[in-house]
């Protein structure tokens, strides 16, 4: 939840067995060293690299000591060594680019603590452009959450007033209503919100606050369905028990545990690999798939559930090409190829078209 880590900067996946670099980020030790997108990480400090957590354990570290990263690259001869000091890396929950004049795009990584701050400032930008904001898409796609009073201030940039969200437990402790409050600036412009079945939690709450609201169209695919809260017990030992306590419910009181934020426009998955063409979004794994989840409402039963054969059994995420890094510069030519984000485009032109219209 915090702004930034400790490293050498970038940002790395599992991509055919081996640890290998989306992207470097800019200003960082990796990129000053020539550290490149596609460089494979066999080994830290001499240690080889077998998975990706164990990697991310080596390559961090304290500010100002030393790591050793050996990579191959697909145009070397031999694997290549990069001894690099590790620094502060700052990472940015929220990005921005102009898709068109008066047309703004906003992605959201994940919610930390300065994630609202982060995004008045990025629609700032927007909305003092020479050609004013007709029109925002906010990216909430494969954003995990993250911290839940961040949810609600982002939630309220957009509300003027109403519930955002509802926590309801048995016990009254637990229960609490979150209610929007009135902005010093006014935001009325249309906005699409794009979701997937990676949003999931706060990302959840935002969506699901400005669809009761009718203040955002949502576009995409079912998101998670992580709306659950959870607290630990201490027990003896050093033992820990936990328990959930509350479920997440949208203004309009829907749950959204298990169930997910279902879009108002259903468009498919960004890049679906082949084997993935009939699932609408590219065989993700959601809450409802996960063994012994915890239902929608408290007194439904599993067995009620009906789960088809493509639930069964573990799902195999499917190989994604051309990714965002949370960590890269956002470039229009890549959003101009990914059909969800030029789908919510088209939704805000059309809005802005038909308000001329002569009925």
């Amino acid at each position: 939840t915090q702004g930034e880590f400790t490293g050498i900067g970038i940002s790395i996946t599992m991509r055919n067995g081996f640890v290998t670099v989306i992207s470097p980020i800019e200003g960082t030790p990796a990129y000053k060293a020539g550290i490149k997108a596609g460089d494979k990480i066999v080994k830290v400090d001499g240690e080889p690299t077998n998975d990706l957590r164990q990697a991310v354990k080596l390559i961090r570290g304290p500010k100002g000591t030393k790591v050793m990263v050996t990579i191959i690259r697909e145009e070397a001869k031999e694997p290549i060594d990069f001894n690099l000091i590790r620094d502060v890396i700052p990472v940015e929950s929220v990005r921005y680019i102009v898709l068109r004049p008066g047309y703004g795009y906003i992605w959201i990584t994940n919610f930390r603590d300065n994630t609202t701050e982060d995004l008045v400032t990025k629609l700032e930008i927007l909305e003092s452009a020479e050609v004013p904001l007709k029109g925002l898409i906010l990216d909430l796609r494969d954003n995990p959450g993250g911290l839940l009073n961040q949810s609600i201030k982002v939630s309220d940039l957009f509300l003027e007033k109403g519930e955002i969200l509802a926590i309801k437990g048995r016990l009254e402790k637990n229960t609490k209503i979150f209610k929007a409050k009135p902005n010093s600036t006014r935001r009325d412009y249309p906005i699409v919100v794009l979701i997937n079945g990676g949003s999931a939690s706060a990302s959840e709450i935002v969506a699901g606050a400005l669809q009761d609201h009718k203040r955002a169209l949502i576009l995409g695919t079912t998101s998670f369905g992580k709306g659950s809260v959870q607290t630990v017990e201490t027990l003896r030992d050093g033992y820990g028990l936990k328990l959930t306590i509350a479920r997440y419910y949208t203004p309009s009181g829907r749950s959204i545990q298990a169930k997910g934020i279902e879009p108002d426009i259903v468009v498919k998955a960004r890049f679906i690999d082949k084997k993935y063409k009939d699932d609408i979004d590219g065989g993700r794994t959601k809450e409802k798939d996960l063994k012994n989840h915890l239902e929608a409402k408290p007194d439904q039963s599993q067995n009620d559930q009906p789960q088809s054969e493509d639930n069964k059994g573990t799902t195999e995420e499917p190989e994604i090409d051309g990714l965002k890094s949370r960590f890269d510069r956002l470039k229009l030519e890549q959003l101009q190829s990914d059909n969800q984000v030029m789908r919510a485009l088209d939704v805000l032109l059309g809005y802005e078209i038909f308000k001329g219209v002569n009925g």
